[in-house]
């Protein structure tokens, strides 16, 4: 399948929104950009711009997947519709708010490309100067993106981790905002994740059976688990739905983890970790959120497995010939293995949801 040449194992030639919002709110970016402007009417004009441009994506039936795998009701939350394509926008606009409201004027994050892009987009929104930290060796077509934005690319030798850390000394040694995973930050993403939660109970009006989403440092999951674990206490929906977690084939932490049976996320050793032009979105051998999304999991009752590039590769491929969503291969890893587990030992006749990237 990889030689297939007529499949993209990435973008399919997907075109990110980074120059434009919507024709009626281009007065909003002018006002959240502008220095000059008092700061509550910036935070007013960019708080527009996120309930405008961020969220509210689609939730999509999948009936042709349902009838061919024995699903009762399978529907695909598509982050693709976001600006810069992917979940990330949720907590990058959140993040920036955040800066701007408390002062900052620079804001600095580690990126192998995705959230990269949405940070550099939510602050050039916000008139607001980014540092992104990049390893060396990683190549992104999401770069161009970035500078176009207006982001500093810095390149930090070695690993995605040590982009984080070379980030985060430059945010204390430079009083900037620390946009990365696993900080003072980490409540902040999680409730902006938790938006997908309440998204996914305003079209099913409940929470789903199970939802399954692909991890790498399992920010994303823990988030949504603890949206609907709120919802839940606040007597919205009759159950919390059973978290599944798919990632990289031996190359994740929070996947190893669970199947080893360990009490806490343990980090894998960084020379066993390979990436590969499918499986990169999903690597590492630090989970900097983890624990939180390992306790996800367990609580929800749900699973996490391993999923090939091979099985990435061909979820994308019927997404796109049985659903007509051009996806990321690696945002597929959650939908794969809990597809593989309902082969194995079908689910009961319930509401389903899979987490879906749209843009690499």
């Amino acid at each position: 399948m990889q030689d297939d040449p007529t499949f993209p194992t990435l973008l399919d030639g997907a075109v990110s929104a980074l120059d434009t919002v919507a024709e009626d709110l281009e007065w909003c970016r002018r006002i959240a950009g502008d220095p000059s402007r008092p700061l509550d009417e910036r935070l007013e004009a960019y708080e527009d711009l996120i309930a405008s441009e961020v969220g509210d994506t689609r939730l999509l039936r999948a009936r042709n997947i349902e009838r061919e795998q024995g699903v009762r009701q399978l529907f695909l939350k598509f982050e693709g519709g976001n600006p810069t394509g992917t979940q990330k926008d949720r907590i990058a606009f959140a993040q920036v708010h955040d800066a701007l409201r408390r002062g900052f004027d620079t804001v600095t994050v580690a990126t192998c490309g995705n959230y990269g892009a949405a940070v550099a987009f939510a602050a050039t929104l916000a008139g607001m100067r980014c540092l992104i930290h990049i390893p060396e060796s990683y190549t992104t077509r999401r770069l161009d993106e970035m500078v176009k934005a207006g982001a500093e690319i810095c390149r930090v030798p070695g690993d995605y981790e040590a982009a984080v850390r070379a980030s985060k000394e430059a945010a204390a040694k430079g009083e900037l905002y620390d946009a990365n995973p696993g900080g003072a930050n980490t409540i902040l993403q999680l409730v902006a994740y938790g938006e997908i939660a309440n998204e996914i109970y305003d079209e099913l009006r409940d929470a789903p059976a199970a939802i399954a989403v692909s991890v790498s440092n399992g920010t994303t999951l823990a988030g949504i688990h603890r949206g609907f674990a709120t919802l839940y206490r606040r007597g919205k929906t009759s159950r919390v739905p059973r978290i599944i977690a798919g990632s990289s084939h031996g190359k994740n932490p929070i996947v190893h983890s669970f199947l080893k049976g360990f009490d806490e996320c343990r980090d894998l050793d960084p020379a066993a970790v390979k990436e590969t032009e499918v499986n990169e979105p999903l690597i590492n051998w630090h989970s900097f959120d983890g624990d939180w999304a390992l306790e996800a999991v367990r609580t929800s009752g749900g699973f996490a497995e391993n999923a090939s590039d091979k099985e990435m590769l061909k979820q994308a491929r019927v997404l796109r010939d049985r659903e007509g969503l051009s996806v990321l291969p690696a945002s597929t890893a959650g939908l794969a293995v809990m597809l593989q587990q309902h082969a194995r030992s079908p689910f009961p006749g319930d509401r389903y949801v899979a987490v879906l990237t749209g843009r690499r």
